[in-house]
């Protein structure tokens, strides 16, 4: 298996352009790499598929694996980069079917990897020694991670983290690791009660079992004016399930009917009820994050796919609201960042 990155002096393109030209490529080149698989591609190769990779984003990786019985696979991950994650899924999406190849927009488990030989920098790691301590946060629905391999004693810290990184991604998929994996650590001695990465998957079941299911997380709070102030965050909710949803949408709602504290009551709080019954009913082109409510404003927080056209249909339905001038603001926010300060 190859795993690599761009080289690091390729200047970025214009991602759908770029994702268009990848494809017409492939569809050229994709002989000359099969005839080149069972002695490696060459320099050539790895070069030319680098840098088509490079122009859609200059982080992106990109691996070739697979097997006889099941084919051959291209991945183009974020490498765990939630920025990027919208990417390497757009790329994903237009993918040609029909072939043998199988193509994934983030790295899958494969556990054949974990008795495999791993070569980094000049040392090379038995993987079949790695251990993991495993820990549950039941507060958060995670899983924290110790990991372990006789020869961190010997390598510098990045390898170790690599060594690390690499093996979660094949004990569970990359994707899972971001939604159940919290803290990754480091040993050079064995934690106690170690497991092998193979038991990771069985593990993350028990513990994520009751936070699969949605749930509102609720809140209280004072506004900058001293009144009371309500919070609802969705949880847990996770970049991966919705990976083309790269924009932050608010839209700010005003009321007209609230209590002595500058909360709603009906008849505007039966209106907000309908109002949000409409936003969550917009299928995975826009997910509903967060509400905050409070001085005779409801806020909502969602992510929105740009490309999908759910964003002209926020800005109408924000239209339509008649108990004041509601407003739609709209920034890219691939990383999700302005979802941080609501998440426990």
């Amino acid at each position: 298996m190859g795993i690599f990155r761009r080289p690091r002096d390729t200047s970025a393109a214009t991602p759908l352009p770029a994702i268009i030209d990848f494809w017409e490529w492939w569809a050229q080149a994709r002989p000359s790499i099969e005839d080149a698989l069972g002695d490696g591609l060459s320099a050539e190769l790895v070069e030319e598929l680098s840098r088509r990779v490079s122009k859609i984003h200059p982080e992106l990786q990109w691996e070739i694996g697979g097997s006889e019985e099941d084919g051959p696979s291209l991945t183009v991950t974020s490498g765990g980069d939630p920025e990027l994650r919208g990417l390497s899924e757009r790329w994903y999406r237009v993918a040609p079917t029909g072939t043998r190849w199988r193509f994934h927009p983030a790295r899958q488990a494969d556990h054949d990897m974990l008795g495999q030989q791993l070569l980094l920098g000049d040392h090379e790691f038995d993987l079949e020694y790695v251990r993991f301590g495993m820990r549950a946060d039941q507060l958060r629905g995670r899983v924290d991670i110790t990991a372990y391999h006789p020869d961190f004693l010997f390598v510098a810290e990045e390898q170790q983290v690599q060594v690390a990184l690499h093996v979660l991604d094949w004990a569970l998929g990359e994707d899972d690791v971001a939604r159940w994996i919290g803290e990754v650590r480091i040993a050079t001695e064995a934690p106690m009660d170690a497991l092998p990465p193979a038991m990771l998957p069985v593990v993350v079941e028990q513990v994520t079992e009751d936070f699969r299911e949605l749930t509102w997380l609720a809140g209280e709070g004072r506004t900058p004016r001293g009144h009371p102030s309500q919070l609802r965050a969705r949880f847990p909710l996770h970049r991966q399930d919705y990976p083309l949803c790269d924009q932050h949408v608010a839209i700010s709602v005003p009321y007209a009917s609230s209590n002595p504290d500058r909360l709603p009551v009906d008849p505007s709080a039966g209106a907000l009820r309908k109002f949000e019954k409409k936003l969550t009913a917009l299928g995975d082109r826009a997910v509903l994050a967060v509400r905050e409510t409070g001085d005779g404003l409801r806020v909502f927080h969602l992510y929105a796919d740009p490309d999908s056209g759910v964003i002209a249909e926020l800005d109408q339905l924000a239209a339509s609201w008649s108990e004041g001038k509601a407003k739609v603001a709209s920034t890219p926010d691939p990383g999700w960042r302005s979802l941080g300060p609501f998440q426990p």
